[in-house]
């Protein structure tokens, strides 16, 4: 230190060109430094046992599950808010809390009941965050692979759109295949008193019987529009931006109840006209029914289905390792 102290006060004492030198030893040695630390992450990067394609899909599904499973409650909660506008009087809606509405399914269903699709929820999930999570490795390296991008790794707003954009399409990819199983939990989640689906199975069946193999897709438009941004979103900042497609998410809710149970259909005019007719019956506050539940949820979500999947992912890392 007082080494230091006297080359700073001999350099400060002999003009700029002292200076300058003092400036350029420290700018190289910041620099140096840098370098030393980034070949370091690279080569634990390299040393890093890798894991397969079978362990990324067992983590990421049962991250979702243990996620989707300890948020239930509130999603169950969002579920019931967001459907609420389609059979219901203004004079109901405007008794609906989120302390009405848990005390109501205590007491008419039981508590039971607020993980109510629970099972069709860990069915979606599993398959949905294993491909998910699986496709947004695989889009991401191929992003990576594109010409001029290598150059830029290191950026941070180069890594921020391969983030986004590979998770935007791993969203897109998950949510295509598993779209049904998501379409079911939603109207077995959505039944109170009346039960109309006795489980998954009859579910199906029930919709094909009813609506056609077309019914088990209603609303997929709204769910890849929103599910592409929601999920990048998830990836690059942990959903900080969720109200962004919060009414797209409502709608698609919406548009998956239509002509459940045999009850007549309310919006006969697609997305756009879905969205007209909520903000002309509802105002704009009804694109948005729901919403507190949803951000209760978030963060918990979000933050144990990272946390579970890159513990699981370290557990295989060093069962690898080992072997």
């Amino acid at each position: 230190m007082q080494t230091e102290a006297r080359v700073g006060a001999l350099s400060s004492g002999h003009g700029s060109g002292g200076g300058t030198v003092d400036g350029g030893a420290r700018r190289y040695s910041a620099h140096d430094q840098q370098q030393n630390h980034h070949q370091q992450q690279c080569q634990q990067l390299q040393h890093q046992p890798q894991i397969g394609t079978v362990a990324h899909l067992i983590a990421g599904g049962v991250a979702g599950a243990v996620s989707k499973t300890c948020t239930a409650p509130l999603a169950r909660l969002t579920i019931l808010f967001q459907v609420q506008g389609m059979h219901s009087d203004v004079a109901t809606l405007r008794k609906a809390s989120i302390l009405h509405e848990a005390s109501r399914i205590v007491h008419e269903e039981g508590f039971r009941a607020f993980w109510k699709g629970n099972l069709v929820t860990i069915a979606h999930r599993l398959p949905y965050s294993s491909i998910s999570f699986y496709a947004y490795e695989r889009y991401k390296n191929l992003l990576q692979l594109i010409p001029g991008l290598d150059r830029h790794r290191d950026s941070v707003s180069a890594d921020v759109c391969v983030r986004l954009f590979g998770g935007g399409l791993a969203g897109i990819t998950a949510a295509s295949v598993t779209y049904p199983l998501d379409l079911v939990r939603t109207r077995l989640a959505a039944q109170t008193n009346t039960i109309y689906y006795r489980g998954i199975s009859h579910a199906v069946y029930a919709i094909c019987r009813d609506e056609g193999m077309r019914g088990l897709y209603k609303g997929l438009g709204p769910t890849l529009m929103g599910v592409g941004p929601s999920i990048a979103i998830s990836f690059s900042v942990y959903e900080t931006l969720r109200s962004l497609t919060f009414p797209l998410d409502l709608v698609r809710r919406r548009m998956q109840l239509e002509g459940a149970a045999g009850r007549a259909c309310v919006y006969k005019s697609g997305l756009f006209g879905t969205f007209r007719h909520i903000i002309r019956t509802e105002g704009f506050r009804g694109l948005y029914r729901g919403i507190l539940p949803e951000y209760f949820k978030v963060v918990p979500s979000v933050g144990i289905v990272f946390m579970t999947y890159e513990t699981l992912k370290s557990i295989f890392s060093s069962l690898s390792a080992d072997d």
